[in-house]
């Protein structure tokens, strides 16, 4: 049995309670396997998150769609389970609040600016990108996840700038300031790569197929670096 399966067969088939149901059941089914746990953990967040953020402005896109099957990949044979957790999270009572303040929870760090949750940022931000704009009502969604996620405005500015297009400022990417010297500046990118790694991905628990976000946030990094240094050279 998949654990989406054993996930979906623990928490019925009412959408009403479908948000404790589904963090109990992790908490529980997974308990003596870590690492499934916190694969379990981070599929159902992007899932669940998804799903809320579909209704934020009010329409689901074909694009929007397209670009969740892109980051969250699954077995053919697990489509219709998986289509069942997501309309069991849009039809939830629960509002998106409360599935963001449960899910934190299940950080494996639970500290501020967790690595795990600025992960589903990345996903949600990927999701929202899709049909060419974020709209206004996204962003607000987006904000207020954040905040729930204990992000601090600074990390969530740097984590907007890799997504928003249009006068993308390299700085901001980076998380440093332009009055940095550049070994400072080159320090903190080389530490970027270090906690970006594929491998790093992997030990925080994010399926691999979410790696194609791994790859766009690395090269929003290296062009933000690269830009920088042509222009302290040029100066």
């Amino acid at each position: 049995m998949s654990f989406w399966e054993k996930l979906l067969n623990a928490i019925g088939g009412t959408a009403g309670n479908a948000l404790s149901a589904v963090v109990e059941a992790i908490r529980t089914l997974f308990e003596g396997d870590p690492e499934t746990r916190r694969k379990v953990a981070f599929s159902v967040a992007i899932i669940a998150l998804s799903a809320k953020m579909a209704k934020a402005d009010g329409i689901v896109t074909e694009n929007e769609v397209n670009a969740f099957r892109e980051i969250f990949e699954f077995p053919p044979d697990q489509a219709k389970n998986v289509a069942r957790l997501y309309n069991l999270a849009r039809q939830d009572v629960a509002g998106y609040e409360a599935y963001a303040e449960r899910l934190s929870s299940l950080c494996v760090t639970c500290t501020k600016n967790c690595p795990v949750l600025e992960d589903v940022l990345d996903g949600l931000f990927h999701i929202a990108k899709a049909d060419g704009l974020i709209h206004e009502k996204e962003m607000a969604f987006l904000q207020h996840v954040a905040e729930i996620f204990h992000m601090s405005e600074e990390r969530f500015d740097q984590i907007m700038a890799r997504h928003v297009s249009g006068g993308r400022d390299p700085y901001k990417i980076l998380g440093v300031s332009r009055h940095d010297d550049f070994p400072t500046i080159r320090r903190r990118y080389h530490g970027l790569v270090y906690e970006n790694h594929p491998d790093r991905l992997v030990s925080r628990g994010v399926p691999e197929e979410f790696h194609l976000i791994a790859n766009e946030r690395m090269a929003a990094l290296n062009a933000a670096y690269a830009e920088i240094e042509k222009e302290r050279r040029a100066a």
